[in-house]
């Protein structure tokens, strides 16, 4: 059992550390994917799980990520990081000659690190380009989203990826700014944009909250990467093999419970006769939701969003 981290001021403190090791953690020799490494806090805990035989393959989007996960593998050679999303997952792992692997974990979002660090444009705590990217190496920026979309594209943006109810004018705003010959390049610029625009706010809630949400998720494309992602884990986990998936909000969240319950059950084609067309059989196995404990959250205040979802693989017929 993988005792619960404390938070420390400046560095990333693991979420439902222990409950997703233990979740996917079930054979010392199996080869593992840490489809999120981030720092490594994860990957540390279940290499420290697996025999000398096993093997885990980390991957990450952000460039300051792999060079962390380098550093670890020239420590130890049961580690690999790949320079890549977990939705190219499947591709990836066959270059290295990987096709089944035995546990695939997620941590979703963004991470303490990226969201510290002001150059990265995560948050409106600081006065930074607007950025926002996980991979900064490629893609475009928020800003540079904003400089160039509608306002109707805008609006849907802040409404469907943040669940803003002041998408409209929050987007009127924004275009407004950019015709008058100030399109928003910072952080404190599309905050104060935000802000003025806002008619109510959440208690304790910055109300540029949703709008940043919305951006990220936007620019890095998170939910479609979700998306081929878990279908990608999915081919990839032998039988008895577990998915473990750590979201931390409802749109993420709602992606991975709805892509569980459908491969937990027996497909059927209403179009074709049942003799000539037998139903398809249920590829997983949801394992249950486990949220942090109070004394987690306690110690770590960003982990009362997070969600661990776990599922297993399975092959046989209902």
């Amino acid at each position: 059992m993988v005792s619960p981290p404390v938070a420390s001021p400046g560095l990333h403190t693991t979420v439902l550390l222990a409950e997703a090791v233990d979740a996917i953690a079930q054979r010392p020799d199996g080869v593992y994917v840490d489809g999120t490494f981030g720092r490594g806090g994860h990957s540390r805990a279940l290499l420290a799980r697996l025999s000398p035989t096993g093997r885990l393959i980390g991957f990450d989007k952000d460039p300051e990520a792999v060079a962390a996960g380098q550093a670890l593998a020239a420590g130890d050679p049961r580690f690999s990081i790949l320079h890549e999303s977990f939705a190219d997952l499947t591709g990836a792992l066959a270059a290295r000659g990987v096709t089944q692997v035995d546990g695939v974990l997620l941590d979703l979002g963004v991470s303490s690190p990226q969201i510290d660090n002001p150059e990265r444009g995560f948050s409106f705590r600081f006065d930074a380009p607007l950025d926002m990217r996980m991979d900064t190496s490629r893609g475009e920026t928020a800003a540079d989203f904003l400089a160039a979309a509608s306002e109707r594209r805008i609006a849907e943006v802040i409404r469907d990826y943040g669940e803003e109810r002041f998408a409209a004018p929050i987007a009127k705003a924004l275009v407004a700014c950019r015709e008058g010959g100030g399109a928003v390049r910072s952080t404190f610029e599309l905050s104060q944009i935000v802000a003025r625009a806002v008619k109510t706010r959440e208690p304790g809630q910055n109300p540029a909250t949703r709008t940043f949400q919305a951006l990220r998720i936007l620019v890095n494309a998170e939910l479609e990467e979700l998306e081929q992602g878990l279908g990608a884990a999915l081919g990839l986990l032998g039988p008895g093999a577990r998915l473990a998936v750590i979201s931390f909000h409802s749109l993420e969240d709602r992606i991975v419970k709805t892509f569980i319950a459908r491969e937990s059950r027996e497909l059927v084609d209403p179009r074709a006769p049942s003799l000539y067309a037998p139903p398809k059989a249920m590829r997983l196995v949801a394992m249950g939701r486990i949220r942090p404990s109070v004394g987690e959250v306690r110690a770590n205040p960003r982990s009362r969003s997070a969600t661990l979802r776990v599922a297993e693989r399975t092959e046989v017929q209902r």
